[in-house]
C-alpha cells in the first residue's frame, strides 16, 4: 500500500475517531492492513498538516489542518484587535506592523493559533513577516486575518 493510501487512511481515521497519540494512530493503522513506524506517521502528520484540536470530550486529538482549537483563534482575534495597527502584502508574504514593542507578542499569537493558512512569522519590534503557506498571496492572507480580527466586533 502507497503512502497516499496510508495518509487518506489517517485522515479517515481522526475525522472518525479520537486519537491523541502517534502510538494510537499508529495501532489504528495496523488493524487497517497498514504497517508504520513511529518515524512515518510523524511524516505523515507534518505532511498533511494535521493539528492538535480539543475534541468535545475535552482531550487533545489530531484533526485535519483548519480544526485548530478555537480557544487560539479567540486569542489571536484578540491580539490582532489590540496590536496589528497596518497589514501590507507582498507576494506570499504579509507584513503586519505594530506598536513598538508588540510584534513579537502577535506573531506568538499567529503561531500559537495554528491557523492553517499561515506557514510561519519573523518578528522585529514593531514589524512581522508572515509567510503565507502555498498557493496563497499576503493580500489573501491580509484579508482572512482582518476578517477574523472584525468576527463578533460591535
Amino acid at each position: 500500500m502507497s503512502s497516499r493510501d496510508r495518509q487518506r487512511t489517517i485522515l479517515e481515521l481522526i475525522r472518525a475517531g479520537e486519537y491523541s497519540t502517534q502510538a494510537e494512530l499508529s495501532e489504528a493503522l495496523r488493524a487497517q492492513g497498514f504497517d508504520a513506524v513511529q518515524t512515518t506517521i510523524s511524516r505523515d502528520i507534518r505532511d498533511l498538516g494535521l493539528v492538535k484540536s480539543r475534541s468535545e470530550s475535552g482531550r487533545l486529538v489530531y484533526a485535519p489542518p483548519g480544526s485548530a482549537d478555537p480557544e487560539r483563534f479567540r486569542r489571536l482575534r484578540s491580539a490582532l484587535r489590540e496590536w496589528a495597527l497596518g497589514f501590507e502584502p507582498t507576494g506570499s508574504l504579509l507584513v503586519i506592523t505594530t506598536p513598538s514593542g508588540y510584534a513579537n507578542a502577535l506573531a506568538r499569537a499567529i503561531d500559537e493559533s495554528g491557523h492553517p493558512r499561515v506557514a510561519g512569522t519573523v518578528a522585529g519590534d514593531n514589524t512581522i513577516f508572515v509567510a503565507a503557506r502555498e498557493g496563497l498571496t499576503g493580500a489573501q492572507l491580509r484579508d482572512e486575518l482582518i476578517q477574523l480580527s472584525e468576527e463578533g466586533a460591535a
